[in-house]
């Protein structure tokens, strides 16, 4: 298994997205290690000093993508016995070139909070924490989308990220085993039709999620998984509620794919 070092004089999140995504197209197994704040020279050369005894040890450089405003601290790294890859001062060249005009480098300004985005995203968080799983449908109103499915199918975890990563209010309603019995959307969630946005799931792998949390139970049966995701595509078919197969999608994707087909907007700040 090879290494993937992460480091930044700030979060490392960027290095950690263009490195994932990097990465993500080699079928190779990687021990990833983030290492955010590494602001000073004795910092990166005692992160130095570990990538060069892994190299030496595993006999394989590991790979190391990195983003430092610094250049005494890039110096550094690079100088390391690892396979260093530079996104950041790559693409500022090319775009200093486009525009003309020298960057003015400054340590944390990607990932720093800037009032009204934290406002937005705080807003957006504690609205989908106030309106998760149906425990709240007053507010409805003020939700820039409303997810629904059956229980265990994605929707907390994304109308979360929706909120953190976009400042997009999500609320989310569950389409109980009563719902389907029906044959039809509660009233409150037809009078936001607009707004709906399901989410389903394959059987098989809402099963297994099931039975983590219920063992055994018939909540967590295949036979009733089978019968739910069925009768709520139904549903949404019914109602011409866009929606969604979770199944083989990370939270990120599928909030991205929601904000695309939704025609929904990371809120300007």
């Amino acid at each position: 298994m090879r290494t993937a070092f992460y480091i930044s004089d700030g979060t490392a999140i960027t290095a950690e997205v263009f490195g994932h995504a990097t990465l993500s197209m080699f079928p190779v197994e990687f021990d990833h290690k983030t290492l955010p704040f590494i602001e000073t020279v004795e910092k990166a050369n005692a992160v130095k000093s570990t990538i060069d005894k892994l190299a030496e040890k595993s006999g394989e450089p590991p790979l190391v993508f990195f983003t430092f405003v610094n250049p005494e601290l890039s110096d550094i790294i690079s100088s390391s016995k690892g396979v260093c890859y530079d996104f950041l001062s790559y693409a500022s060249e090319i775009v200093k070139r486009e525009l003309k005009v020298k960057p003015v480098p400054k340590v944390h300004r990607t990932h720093s909070i800037h009032e009204k985005t934290y406002d937005f995203r705080i807003s957006a968080v504690n609205y989908a924490l106030a309106n998760d799983d149906g425990a709240n449908i007053k507010d409805y109103d003020e939700a820039d989308i409303i997810l629904v499915g059956v229980s265990r199918s994605g929707k907390t975890p994304t109308s979360l990220y929706l909120a953190l990563q976009y400042g997009i209010k999500a609320a989310n309603y569950p389409i109980t085993e009563d719902d389907l019995e029906k044959g039809n959307l509660p009233k409150f969630l037809i009078e936001h039709k607009s707004k709906l946005f399901g989410l389903t799931i394959d059987p098989e792998r809402l099963a297994s999620i099931r039975q983590e949390r219920m063992a055994n139970s018939k909540y967590a049966s295949i036979r009733q998984c089978r019968i739910e995701v069925r009768e709520v595509e139904m549903l949404f078919k019914k109602h011409r509620t866009p929606y969604l197969n979770s199944t083989k999608f990370s939270v990120e994707e599928i909030s991205a794919k929601i904000i695309a087909e939704a025609g929904l907007s990371r809120h300007k700040y």
